[in-house]
């Protein structure tokens, strides 16, 4: 990557506001599970295995930074994520493309989701 890009990334994220880093994490996840369901299909385990292991670390860093005052809907999202990061662990060991797909596809209805809730 090209290291002017990698600076205007670093600082877009060292900048941007809660609402907008929860959307920037969910759209990462995304992007690695697309990346990680295309290296599945096409045998490339190692490129797999690393892009699922970024999607699951932005998973779990949805789920550790919950708010719980939330009541419910905290709890709920606590779940999906759980969910998600055992998927994508059954599918890292099936070797499912399909699997990760799935996941991916929750969570960008919940990225939606998020962004239809923060904006303007």
């Amino acid at each position: 990557m090209n290291a002017s890009v990698a600076s205007y990334r670093e600082h877009a994220i060292l900048t941007a506001p809660p609402e907008r880093l929860v959307s920037m994490m969910y759209q990462g996840a995304c992007r690695f599970l697309a990346q990680a369901a295309a290296a599945m299909e096409a045998k490339d385990i190692e490129q797999a295995n690393n892009r699922l292991q970024r999607a699951e670390a932005i998973v779990d860093e949805l789920r550790r930074t919950l708010d719980h005052s939330a009541g419910e809907i905290s709890q709920q999202l606590g779940a999906i994520y759980t969910f998600c990061i055992r998927h994508l662990q059954r599918a890292r060991l099936d070797r499912d493309a399909r699997k990760i797909t799935q996941v991916r596809d929750l969570l960008a209805d919940l990225g939606e989701a998020w962004a239809q809730i923060v904006a303007p």
